[in-house]
C-alpha cells in the first residue's frame, strides 16, 4: 500500500510536464486552412482524412480493424478506439503514435528506401507498427497507473512510460511488424547490419554505450537494439513476456531502474543481462553465417575520413573511367557530394540541402541530380519533393522542378531527359519523364493498378528503364518502354527485397538478400538467368557501371562506415544465383508457432486489391472540435516559479492549443485563474490569454535612511492578450532558414492597490497598462553534425518595439534589437559567436523586462540606452565513453569561453540638474560541461559549471549550468 501511494504522489508531482507558457503557445505543424476533411468508422478506429483521398482511407480503415486483435495479442491489451489521421500533403514518408493527445498519424506518401517497407504496402506497415504503439500505452490502464490517468488524464499515462526505455517501445513494434507479415524490417539484412559489424569487428559496447550513443563509434539506433532485446526475451519465455513485464512495471512505475527491476522479478534477468545474453546469441549467429563465404575480390577508393570517426561513402556514380561522384555522410559531416579518384584524393563538390531519397543520386552528361524536401513557407505539414540538377563541371545548381512530389529521380546518359516517380496525394504513383533543362513533364506513363515503381534508372538505349515494382504478391523487376508504356517483367513477383536497379550492356544488376546478406546480383535481359555477382561479409549496394562498361563500383560496408570498392565486369565470374526463400529469415522466426496474432491475421498481410465492403463516409469540420482535453493535474510555469493546476487541449488536427487553470505564486504566496488559447489553423496564427489574481509585495517607503517603514500591500490585477504571429519557413538549401513576424496587445488593469508608491515595473492606484508589442525574429544557420557543438555558420536577428500608444493608463517605451554571427572555429567542430545588442528604454516611465543578453555574472541594471556585445567560443574537448555503474554514461566533455561587454548610459535628475551617466561592464568566463545519460535513459543531458570573472568589481564567482535537459 505504501508503495502504491509513493507512485500516486510521483505521479502527479511528474505529470504534464510540457512548460505551459503565458499567452504565446507552441506553433504546430497545420495543413492548409482550405482542406477539407472526412471521417470513416470502424467499431475501434476513427480515421480522418483529406478530400481526394477515400479510396486509401477506406482500405486503410478495414485494415486497422483486421489488425486490431492480432497487434494486440501478445501484450494482452485490447485497446479503446483510436483516431488515425492521414497526413497527405507531405513527401515524408513516416508515422507516430502518442498520447498527448491520444492519437496516430500516417505520413502517407510512401518512401522509396527499400530497407524500410520491404515488400509490404506502405499503408499496411503503418497499421501494424504504428497502432502496436497505441497497445504499449494503453497497456498502462492497470494498477495505479490507471488510478493517476483517471485523475489526470494522459499526461499521467505518458509519464509513467518515462522509465520504459526508448528500445522496447520501437523494438517491440519492429518485432511485431515483422511476426504479422511476410516482410518488415527485422527480415531485411540492412537493418542489422550496424550491429552486425561491430560484433564482427569484436566492437561489443557496453549496455550504457549501446543506449547512450556515441559521438565516434556507429551505435545502432534503438529500433535495432530493441528488436533483438525484445525478440530475445520472448524467445526465451514466451511471445507473452512482455505482457508479463509491463504488469509488474505499471504496478510502480516511477522510481529508479523500474523496468530493469520489473524485467529481473519476470525473466530473473537485468536489463544488462539481456543485453550480454542477446549479444552473445546474435554474435554466435551471425559468426556461423560468415562460416563458407565465397568472397568476390575488390579495391576500395581511398578517402580522406578519420578512421576513428564513423563516415560513410555511399551511392557512388561513375563520372569518369577512373572517378566517382559519392555521397559523404556521417557522425561528423552533414551530407555532401565529394569526388573520389583512384590516385586517393577526394574533393568536395556540393553541400546538400535536406535530401530525399539519397541513394537515386544520378550521374548523365556532366550532370548530377538528387532530390531534396522543401517546405511550404507557413503550412508544416505540407512538404513537397523537389529535383536538383548540379552541373559538374560549372558548379551551377538549378532547382529544376518547384512545389513538386517526385519521390525518385534518375538522368539519362546523355543527361537530356529524367525519369522519376510522381506520388500524388491521392496515393497515386505515375512513372514521369522529364527534360532535364526545362523540368516540363514530357510524358506520364500509365499505372492503372497503381504499382509503385521504385528507383527507376535508364538504360543506354535513352528510351527504357529499369525500376522495381512493388505488387500486391511482392517485387520484380522490370523493363518499362517509356514512348509506348508497356512492361516486361525479369523476374517473377516475389517476397524478395529488391533494389538498386542499374542497367549495364546485356544486364540488369539489382541488390538482392536472397543469400541473408544484401549483395549485387545480375538478371541477364535476353536470358532471365540470375546470378550473383558480388559476394562482400556485410552487404554490397549502389551498383554503378563505368563508362567502358569494363568494372562496377558499389559501396561496400564497414565497421568504419561504407567505402567506395571497385571490381572488374568479369560475368564468366559470376555464380549462379540460389533461389530466394518464400520468407526471408528472421530472428524472430522461432515464434512463428507460438504468436497469439498469427491466429488471426496469418504470416502475410492480405493484398491491399482487397475487395472490402465501403464504411459510411461523413464530413469532419474541424471547427465543432477545436477543443480535445487530454490532461489535466499540475502543469509547470514558465518562469519556474509558481505552480498551476490545469486541463490541456489539443484538438486531433493541430489547429487549436489551450490551457486552463489555476495557479498559486510561491514568492508572492497569491492565487490567480488563467486561460490562454493558440488558435493556429489560418495564415496568421491567432493567440488569446486570459489572467486574473492576486499580487503582494512588501517594500519601504522611506525617502532616506534609517529604512524602517516597510509597507505590505494585496492588490488585484486583470490581465488579457490577444495577437497574431506569422511564422515562416524559407528552407531550401544547407541552410535552414525562418522568419516569424508578430504582434500582440496586452491590457492589465489593477484595483484595490494601495502603496504609497508604485516601482516603475508595477500597474497600481487604479490604473491601468495598455501594450502593443511588435516582434521579428529571423535564423539563417547551417546544418549541423552530430559532433559539431554549434552552428558553424548562420545568422539570427531579433527585434522587438514595445508601446503604449492609446494615451490612457501608464506609458512605456521600449525598443531592442539584437543579433548572433556564427562562424567556424579553428578546428573542424569548433564555433565562434559573436552577439550584438542595442535597447533603448525610457527610464522615467513603466518598466519593462529587457529584451537583450546582459553580461553573464553581472546582476541587470536598467539604462535608457544600453549597449551590449559578446564573443564565445566553444569547442569539444573530448568525446569519453565513460560509465559510472548503472548510473551514468558520459559521453562527451565541452569547454566554451567568453567575453561580454555592456555599456549603459541614463540620464537623472542631480542638484545640477539633468545629467548623463554612463556605466561599463565586462565580464570574461569558461564553461566546462558534460554531455551524458542519467539512469540509461538515451536522451542526453548537458551540465557543468560556468565560471565567471568581473572585471568591473575583480570578483570570481562559480554557477552551475544547464545547458540542455532532454526536452
Amino acid at each position: 500500500m505504501l508503495k502504491q501511494f509513493l507512485a500516486a504522489a510521483l505521479l502527479l508531482l511528474t505529470t504534464c510536464l510540457a512548460p505551459v507558457q503565458a499567452q504565446i503557445l507552441p506553433l504546430l505543424d497545420q495543413n492548409p486552412s482550405s482542406l477539407r476533411w472526412y471521417q470513416v468508422r470502424t467499431p475501434h478506429f476513427q480515421v480522418l482524412y483529406p478530400a481526394g483521398f477515400a479510396a486509401q482511407a477506406q482500405l486503410t480503415a478495414q485494415r486497422l480493424e483486421q489488425v486490431y486483435k492480432p497487434v494486440s495479442a501478445s501484450l494482452e491489451r485490447e485497446p479503446r478506439p483510436l483516431t488515425v489521421i492521414l497526413q497527405t500533403q507531405t513527401t515524408i514518408g513516416n508515422g507516430f503514435a502518442t498520447v498527448l493527445p491520444r492519437r496516430s498519424e500516417f505520413y502517407t506518401t510512401p518512401p522509396q528506401d527499400p530497407f524500410l517497407t520491404g515488400t509490404l504496402d506502405w499503408l499496411d506497415q503503418l497499421a501494424i507498427h504504428e497502432f502496436r504503439h497505441i497497445v504499449q500505452y494503453d497497456k498502462g490502464l492497470q494498477g495505479i497507473t490507471k488510478v493517476a490517468y483517471s485523475l489526470f488524464g494522459n499526461g499521467a499515462l505518458s509519464t509513467a512510460t518515462i522509465g520504459m526505455p526508448d528500445w522496447f517501445f520501437e523494438g517491440d513494434a519492429v518485432g511485431t511488424e515483422t511476426l504479422l507479415t511476410r516482410s518488415g524490417r527485422g527480415r531485411i539484412p540492412n537493418f542489422d547490419i550496424s550491429l552486425r559489424a561491430n560484433l564482427l569487428a569484436g566492437r561489443r559496447f557496453s549496455y550504457s554505450k549501446a543506449v547512450g550513443g556515441s559521438y565516434r563509434d556507429n551505435v545502432p539506433n534503438h529500433y535495432v537494439l530493441g528488436y533483438f532485446l525484445t525478440t530475445n526475451l520472448k524467445r526465451t519465455i514466451g511471445p507473452a513476456a512482455w505482457s508479463q513485464v509491463l504488469n509488474r512495471y505499471y504496478r510502480f512505475p516511477i522510481y529508479p531502474f523500474s523496468f530493469s527491476n520489473s524485467l529481473r522479478r519476470t525473466a530473473g534477468v537485468r536489463v544488462e543481462d539481456l543485453y550480454a545474453r542477446t549479444m552473445s546469441e546474435v554474435d554466435s549467429m551471425w559468426r556461423a553465417q560468415q562460416q563458407g563465404l565465397q568472397l568476390t575480390a575488390a579495391t576500395t577508393f581511398s578517402v580522406a575520413a578519420d578512421p576513428k570517426i564513423f563516415t560513410q561513402y555511399r551511392y557512388p556514380q561513375y563520372v569518369t573511367d577512373s572517378t566517382v561522384l559519392a555521397v559523404k555522410t556521417g557522425l561528423g559531416d552533414i551530407s555532401q557530394l565529394v569526388l573520389l579518384d583512384k590516385q586517393g584524393r577526394e574533393k568536395k563538390v556540393f553541400v546538400q540541402g535536406l535530401v530525399n531519397n539519397p541513394e537515386m543520386l544520378s550521374v548523365g552528361g556532366g550532370r548530377a541530380c538528387w532530390l531534396e524536401f522543401r517546405y511550404d513557407a507557413r503550412w508544416g505539414q505540407r512538404v513537397y519533393s523537389e529535383i536538383r540538377v548540379l552541373d559538374l563541371a560549372s558548379g551551377e545548381l538549378t532547382h529544376l522542378t518547384r512545389r513538386s512530389r517526385y519521390t525518385t529521380a534518375a538522368l539519362s546518359g546523355d543527361g537530356q531527359r529524367l525519369v522519376a516517380v510522381r506520388s500524388d496525394s491521392a496515393y497515386q504513383n505515375r512513372l514521369v519523364v522529364l527534360d532535364a533543362r526545362s523540368g516540363q513533364e514530357q510524358r506520364v506513363l500509365p499505372n492503372p493498378d497503381n504499382y509503385l515503381y521504385i528507383q527507376p534508372r535508364w538504360l543506354p538505349d535513352q528510351r527504357t528503364v529499369a525500376a522495381v515494382l512493388l505488387k500486391p504478391g511482392g517485387k520484380t523487376l522490370a523493363l518499362i518502354d517509356t514512348e509506348t508504356g508497356q512492361t516486361r517483367e525479369l523476374l517473377p513477383v516475389a517476397n524478395n527485397n529488391l533494389s538498386h536497379p542499374q542497367p549495364g550492356g546485356n544486364f540488369v544488376f539489382y541488390n538482392s538478400p536472397q543469400s541473408g546478406i544484401d549483395n549485387v546480383y545480375a538478371v541477364e535481359i535476353s536470358t532471365g538467368q540470375v546470378k550473383q555477382v558480388t559476394s562482400r561479409p556485410l552487404g554490397a549496394y549502389h551498383a554503378a557501371i563505368s563508362p567502358d562498361g569494363q568494372r562496377l563500383a558499389f559501396h561496400d560496408f564497414r565497421v568504419e562506415g561504407a567505402r567506395v570498392a571497385e571490381m572488374p565486369l568479369e560475368p564468366a565470374r559470376w555464380t549462379t544465383a540460389a533461389a530466394a526463400p518464400v520468407t526471408p529469415p528472421a530472428y524472430t522466426d522461432p515464434l512463428l508457432t507460438q504468436e497469439p496474432g498469427l491466429g488471426t491475421i496469418g504470416a502475410v498481410v492480405p493484398d491491399s486489391g482487397t475487395v472490402l465492403p465501403s464504411l459510411a463516409v461523413s464530413r469532419y469540420n474541424r471547427f465543432n472540435h477545436l477543443f480535445n482535453v487530454f490532461s489535466w493535474g499540475l502543469v509547470q510555469s514558465p518562469d519556474g516559479q509558481g505552480v498551476k493546476l490545469g486541463v490541456r487541449s489539443q484538438d486531433l488536427l493541430s489547429t487549436t492549443v489551450a490551457v486552463a487553470g489555476v495557479g498559486f505564486d510561491q514568492t508572492e504566496r497569491t492565487g490567480n485563474v488563467f486561460a490562454d488559447l493558440s488558435y493556429q489553423g489560418f495564415l496568421p496564427v491567432l493567440d488569446l490569454s486570459v489572467q486574473h489574481g492576486s499580487r503582494r509585495t512588501t517594500g519601504f517607503v522611506d525617502r532616506g535612511a534609517p529604512l524602517d517603514s516597510a509597507s505590505t500591500d494585496r492588490w488585484r490585477y486583470t490581465q488579457f492578450t490577444t495577437g497574431v504571429r506569422l511564422p515562416l519557413n524559407f528552407t531550401r538549401s544547407k541552410y535552414l532558414e525562418g522568419l516569424t513576424l508578430g504582434a500582440h496587445y496586452s491590457q492589465q488593469q489593477v484595483r484595490d492597490y494601495d502603496l504609497r508608491s508604485r516601482r516603475l515595473s508595477e500597474v497600481g492606484f487604479g490604473g491601468s497598462l495598455h501594450i502593443v508589442q511588435y516582434s521579428l525574429s529571423y535564423y539563417h544557420q547551417l546544418l549541423q553534425s552530430r559532433r559539431d557543438v554549434g552552428p558553424r555558420w548562420g545568422q539570427n536577428l531579433s527585434a522587438v518595439w514595445r508601446t503604449t500608444p492609446f494615451g490612457v493608463g501608464l506609458q512605456g517605451q521600449q525598443w531592442a534589437v539584437q543579433g548572433n554571427l556564427y562562424f567556424p572555429g579553428v578546428l573542424k567542430h569548433h564555433s565562434l559567436r559573436l552577439r550584438g545588442g542595442y535597447q533603448y528604454h525610457d527610464q522615467s516611465q513603466y518598466q519593462f523586462s529587457s529584451l537583450i543578453a546582459y553580461p553573464r555574472g553581472q546582476s541587470y541594471v536598467s539604462f535608457d540606452k544600453l549597449q551590449t556585445g559578446s564573443i564565445e567560443y566553444r569547442l569539444p574537448v573530448a568525446d569519453t565513453h565513460w560509465t559510472l555503474g548503472r548510473w551514468l554514461y558520459i559521453q562527451r566533455i565541452k569547454a566554451g569561453g567568453f567575453l561580454d561587454v555592456a555599456t549603459g548610459q541614463r540620464r537623472l535628475e542631480t542638484d545640477q540638474g539633468l545629467r548623463n551617466f554612463r556605466s561599463n561592464y565586462t565580464t570574461a568566463g569558461l564553461d566546462v560541461t558534460f554531455v551524458f545519460n542519467p539512469m540509461r535513459l538515451r536522451t542526453p543531458l548537458e551540465v557543468g559549471v560556468r565560471s565567471i570573472y568581473n572585471l568591473r568589481t575583480g570578483q570570481w564567482e562559480v554557477q552551475p549550468l544547464v545547458l540542455d535537459i532532454g526536452f
